[in-house]
């Protein structure tokens, strides 16, 4: 089989989300069901997150770029030349990681999650997926709709700087590094309204292997309302928007140097 073939981009794409979920999710999976925070808090969420981010483009980087989020790649197809053709596979194929990853964590963590949470409720659906307010009132659908534009608009935004190779980015090497900060820093900041999922696959992979195990409820919120569509939609909207705007007040201005900027291979999430 050729280097770099295109199976090969689409393995990479479900490798390195599913190494974002089994830390993310399963950092949420330890601290929920350790409810007396001996194992984990806020903080440790958003370190955790970070560390899977930075490890699964890593993993993937080199053969795919490591988008691991639609969103991601739906704004490279848009405004950094990546082919069009290749973004439902690559969406289907991040997606599918997450899904698998998300069921390891269901079953490694089974246990834990019956004793305190015996009827799958919304008490510990949050494990899998993002919530308005995290699961608590207070939040609308409108502020958290707004909340996953901004955040991924973000992620994108410095995702394009920090990879152009026009505008200094970091050391090869040490990209993922930043990449992964910048998740930390997102979830520091951007998480108390929607959960910062700023990737449809993310979300939608991780509701659907807990609706298939048990959580009836996983496509709504802690209202009853229809909720799973927003982290994919949101995220969408904001990566193009993210993406347009390092267009349009950056990447234009940055004088060129006879180096052309990366185009989706070696653009990692």
């Amino acid at each position: 089989m050729a280097k770099n073939s295109y199976i090969g981009e689409l393995f990479a794409e479900f490798l390195g989300t599913m190494i974002l979920i089994l830390f993310g999710v399963g950092v949420v999976a330890q601290v929920v069901t350790t409810p007396d925070g001996s194992l984990g808090d806020h903080d440790s969420i958003a370190w955790a997150w970070g560390f899977g981010v930075m490890f699964g483009v890593y993993v993937a980087g080199r053969i795919s770029g490591a988008h691991i989020n639609p969103a991601v790649t739906i704004a490279l197809a848009a405004f950094q030349g990546f082919p069009w053709r290749k973004v439902l596979p690559y969406s289907l194929a991040q997606t599918a990681g997450a899904f698998v990853a998300a069921l390891i964590v269901r079953f490694v963590y089974a246990d834990l999650i019956a004793k305190v949470d015996p009827e799958h409720t919304i008490a510990s659906q949050g494990i899998f997926s993002t919530l308005p307010g995290n699961g608590v009132d207070g939040v609308g659908i409108p502020t958290a709709f707004f909340d996953q534009i901004v955040g991924t608009a973000i992620l994108v935004f410095v995702i394009f700087a920090l990879v152009n190779a026009r505008n200094n980015p970091p050391l090869a090497n040490t990209a993922p590094f930043m990449i992964g900060l910048l998740v930390v820093g997102i979830g520091m900041a951007w998480g108390a309204n929607a959960g910062y999922a700023i990737n449809p696959a993310r979300d939608f992979g991780p509701r659907l292997a807990s609706f298939i195990t048990g959580y009836e409820t996983a496509w709504l919120d802690q209202n009853g309302v229809v909720y799973f569509w927003l982290p994919i939609v949101a995220p969408i909207i904001g990566g193009l928007i993210g993406g347009g705007l390092f267009q349009l007040l950056v990447n234009r201005y940055i004088p060129s140097e006879d180096v052309a900027t990366p185009v989706g291979r070696d653009v990692p999430q």
